[in-house]
């Protein structure tokens, strides 16, 4: 890691020890000399990582804003930490915002964009909220408009397009874009419902079901009295995407689909405007997925991932009659074969990282005083951890043949291995046993994990009875 690295870990770490009101206060103020045009160094990082702690202890704190804060406030609880290229139903990327906020005041309307940010943090100095929000909704009004008109002007001019994505500055500028505007069109509405739902849903059962649809059918019936109007499409979808934010197990939110429909049939559920809701959590799958490959190439533990992903995919297939040849049915069996692949390849490497640290050597092959790399043996923890969490969701996964056959191999090999390594222990001399012992405490660790806490403790007491033993057996030799 460079210098600036360190320092940014040591900043973090310094921000996530202040106490919650501490970080609030800090917060506010740093916001205030923004807002007063005062652009000290590091600033927009201690924001940045403050902010950070804060959404990570789920704190809940009063912001002083600006005008973009303002503007994209309807958006939150639409927002994701990933990727600006992400590919997950009526979402937007936090890092996408300040892109779009740049080419709303530099392309899609300069002036007007000025006047109302500078009247908006003026209103904000002040503490005068409900002006500040007044004239947000102006500027997201006026936005609105000029969007519409800019992307109709385009037409379906391929090159035109282009362009206009490259001048919006997002990888899903199109897109980027139509999530804005569709959230801003019923932005009352969202706020309204957000406002009438449960804060938190802890099960998702039938009363609370029926609660929940009849607030969503609420919001999303028409307004205008012409007979035969349609409810609004989008209010189900942002709707439902609300209600999975407050769900104990998101992947429950299938189930207000069949409810809807009163029946498992896929058919019957696309009947119906719920019909989102299972597009909504498949796309959560996938999106764990996607973090499961990033977290498995950096060897960071994924017992969560697993569980969120095994219970998602039981839950579809258990919460819906879905026939083999189905679409949804192939979508499934699509991302489980993705999860098993990705899985297997992990679990199939976990003997052989046992067997090269555990493996008995002679004393020549030891440098004097060595032990075991430190990262290696935690890494090849975590694999062992790894495999064991794997065996509660293998069936599901489609990795029960390769989990079970890893994990008694993993048994075995520590069954039987060990002993010989208490075996070298016992003769060690002053040059090879720190890393005779460093193999003594990993396979302790290891042992922790497959056999339990009590096995792995009579190692560890076998392990320094073999070390005392061979203190004995060598002083009379010395003598």
């Amino acid at each position: 890691m460079t210098s600036d690295g360190r320092s940014v870990e040591r900043l973090r770490d310094y921000l996530r020890a202040l106490k919650p009101e501490t970080r609030a206060m800090l917060v506010a103020e740093l916001e205030r000399g923004l807002l007063r045009g005062e652009e000290a160094p590091g600033n927009d990082l201690i924001l940045h990582e403050l902010r950070r702690a804060i959404r990570a202890a789920r704190q809940p704190v009063r912001r002083i804003g600006d005008a973009a804060r303002l503007f994209f406030a309807p958006f939150e609880p639409f927002l994701i930490d990933d990727a600006a290229d992400h590919k997950r139903l009526g979402r937007l990327a936090r890092v996408s915002l300040q892109p779009i906020w740049q080419w709303i005041g530099r392309d899609l309307m300069p002036a007007e964009a000025a006047a109302l940010s500078a009247d908006i943090n003026r209103a904000l100095l002040a503490d005068d909220r409900a002006k500040a929000e007044q004239l947000a909704r102006a500027l997201q009004e006026r936005a609105i408009q000029r969007t519409r008109e800019t992307i109709a002007a385009l037409g379906g001019d391929e090159k035109a397009l282009r362009r206009f994505a490259v001048a919006v500055g997002t990888p899903r500028a199109l897109e980027d874009l139509d999530t804005l505007l569709r959230v801003l069109a019923i932005r009352d509405v969202l706020a309204d419902l957000a406002r009438r739902l449960p804060d938190n849903l802890r099960a998702f059962e039938r009363d609370q079901i029926d609660e929940v649809k009849a607030l969503i059918d609420g919001a999303a019936a028409p307004k205008s009295p012409k007979a035969g109007a349609a409810p609004h499409a989008d209010v189900f979808l942002y709707g439902l995407i609300l209600v999975m934010g407050r769900l104990y197990v998101p992947w429950q939110l299938i189930r207000i689909a069949s409810r809807a429909a009163e029946s498992d049939d896929p058919a019957r559920i696309a009947a119906t405007p719920y019909a989102i809701a299972v597009a909504i959590v498949l796309g959560e799958v996938e999106c764990m997925v996607k973090e499961l490959r990033a977290e498995l190439k950096a060897r960071r533990p994924v017992t969560s991932l697993l569980k969120g992903i095994h219970d998602a995919a039981r839950g579809l297939r258990t919460e819906m009659d879905l026939a083999v040849d189905s679409p949804l049915s192939r979508q499934l069996a699509a991302v489980r074969t993705e999860v098993s692949d990705l899985l297997k390849a992990e679990i199939e490497s976990t003997s052989a990282r046992v067997r090269r640290l555990l493996r008995p050597r002679p004393a020549a092959e030891i440098a004097p005083g060595s032990r075991l790399d430190a990262t290696d043996v935690n890494e090849a923890g975590l694999l062992v951890e790894f495999v064991d969490a794997c065996r509660h969701y293998a069936n599901e996964l489609a990795i029960n043949e390769v989990t079970m056959r890893t994990y008694s191999e993993l048994q075995q090999y520590i069954e039987s291995g060990t002993k010989m390594l208490l075996d070298t222990l016992r003769r060690a001399g002053d040059s090879d046993r720190p890393f005779r012992q460093s193999q003594i405490d990993a396979a302790v660790r290891f042992s922790r994990t497959l056999f339990g806490a009590d096995d792995a403790g009579l190692l560890a007491k076998a392990a320094e009875l073999a070390a005392q033993a061979g203190t004995v057996e060598r002083k009379p030799a010395r003598a």
